[in-house]
C-alpha cells in the first residue's frame, strides 16, 4: 500500500514557529511530527510515502536526504505552485505513478486509526473513496461528513456555521481512495476535495466513512500542537508507556521544577525556574526562577532570570526574553501574529 502525505500547507496558525521549517518538521516529543505519521503508516504495511511538497520542500530533503523516514521509503512531490488539496493529491499521485487503491493522510494529524480496519471496510463498502472520521464538540472548523446506516456519506457540509452542523462526526484527514478518483480532479486549477470532489461522489453514492473511535488530534494550533505533546507524555496514544519528557542532553538543574512538559535536546532550565504544561524545543535557556506555564519557547532562545511565559504565548525561534520580563498569550516576534 502507498500513501499520499499532505505537508504543502504554510503553518499560519503556528507561526513564528513555522517561519523557518514546515510544521510537519517540528518536533513532537524529541521527533519531528512527520515521524509520527509515516511511523504509524508503516505499522500498517505502508511501505512508501509520498510527500505532496509546497511550503520549504527542501527541509524534508535535508531532514531526510537518504529519502527514508521511519524505515518507510519517501517519495518527494513538489508542486510548482498551490494546487488545494484535491490538486495536491493528484498531482503527488501521477507525480510518484501510482496508479492502484492508496491512502491519503493529512500530515498535522496524529491518529491511532487502525488503518488495516479501514482499508477493509473500504473493500467491503466497495466504495470509491472512504473517510476516517471523528467526533468533535465543535465540528464548526472542519468538514462534517453525516452517513446512512451502512457508512454511505449522504452529505459533506464544509465548515458550518455554529450549531448547524448535521452531525458531530468530522473528516479527520485520512482517506482511502481508488485511481478513479484521480479523473475527477481538473488538473489545470486549483480543486478542493473538500468543496468539489467529495460533494461530486456523495451526489454518485460511492463515497463512503468510517469512525473507529480511535485517538486523533489536528495540530495545527498552538494549544492543540501543545496537548498532542501532553497526550504522548500521558501515554493516551495507542496504549504504549509515557513518553519521556526531559531530552538525555538537556540539562534541568536541582531545584528546578518541570511537570508535564517537555523539554527538547540541550536545553538548560536554571534551579529555582518552573515548566508546566509547555514545550521547549532545543537549545533553550531559561534563568534563574523563570516561569513557562502553557506556552512553547523556539530553539535557541533565552529567557532571563525571574521572566514569566503563559497564557498559550509562543516565542519563535532565538529570541531573547529578558529578566523579569512577562509575556501573556503573544508570539513574539510580534509582527508574525
Amino acid at each position: 500500500m502507498r500513501a499520499v502525505v499532505l505537508v504543502g500547507g504554510f503553518g499560519t496558525r503556528l507561526r513564528p514557529l513555522t517561519l523557518t521549517r514546515p510544521k510537519q518538521m517540528l518536533p513532537v516529543v524529541h521527533r519531528p511530527m512527520i515521524e509520527h505519521v509515516v511511523g504509524h503508516l508503516a505499522g500498517h504495511g505502508v511501505d512508501d510515502v509520498v510527500l505532496s511538497l509546497g511550503y520549504r520542500p527542501d527541509a524534508f530533503r535535508h531532514g531526510y536526504p537518504d529519502g527514508r523516514c521511519a524505515g518507510v521509503s519517501l517519495h518527494y512531490a513538489v508542486e510548482p505552485r498551490p494546487l488545494d488539496t484535491a490538486g495536491a493529491i493528484r498531482f503527488a499521485a501521477l507525480d510518484a505513478g501510482i496508479g492502484e487503491r492508496f491512502l491519503v493522510v493529512n500530515g498535522d494529524v496524529l491518529t491511532d486509526l487502525d488503518v488495516t480496519r479501514f482499508l477493509a471496510f473500504h473493500e467491503r463498502a466497495g466504495a470509491e473513496g472512504t473517510i476516517a472520521l471523528h467526533k468533535v464538540s465543535d465540528p464548526s472548523r472542519y468538514g462534517v461528513v453525516p452517513t446512512d446506516a451502512h457508512g454511505r456519506v449522504t452529505a459533506f457540509v464544509e465548515k458550518p456555521p455554529p450549531g448547524e452542523a448535521p452531525s458531530d462526526l468530522i473528516n479527520a484527514g485520512t482517506y482511502v481512495l481508488e485511481p478513479s478518483v484521480l479523473d475527477r480532479i481538473d488538473g489545470t486549477r486549483r480543486v478542493s476535495v473538500e468543496r468539489e470532489v467529495f460533494p461530486a461522489m456523495v451526489a454518485d453514492g460511492t463515497l463512503f466513512a468510517l469512525d473507529d473511535e480511535s485517538y486523533w488530534i489536528d495540530t495545527g494550533t498552538p494549544q492543540e500542537y501543545i496537548q498532542a505533546q501532553l497526550d504522548l507524555l500521558d501515554g493516551l496514544r495507542g496504549g504504549g508507556a509515557a513518553a519521556p519528557a526531559v531530552h538525555p542532553s538537556a540539562d534541568v538543574a536541582a531545584g528546578a521544577r518541570v511537570s508535564r512538559s517537555v523539554v527538547g535536546p540541550e536545553a538548560t532550565v536554571a534551579a529555582g525556574a518552573r515548566v508546566e504544561g509547555s514545550v521547549l524545543l532545543e537549545g533553550v535557556q531559561l534563568g534563574p526562577g523563570a516561569v513557562v506555564e502553557g506556552s512553547i519557547v523556539g530553539a535557541g532562545s533565552t529567557v532571563g532570570a525571574d521572566a514569566r511565559i503563559e497564557g498559550c504565548t509562543v516565542v519563535g525561534d532565538r529570541q531573547v526574553i529578558g529578566p523579569g520580563e512577562r509575556l501573556d498569550g503573544v508570539r513574539l516576534p510580534e509582527a508574525c501574529e
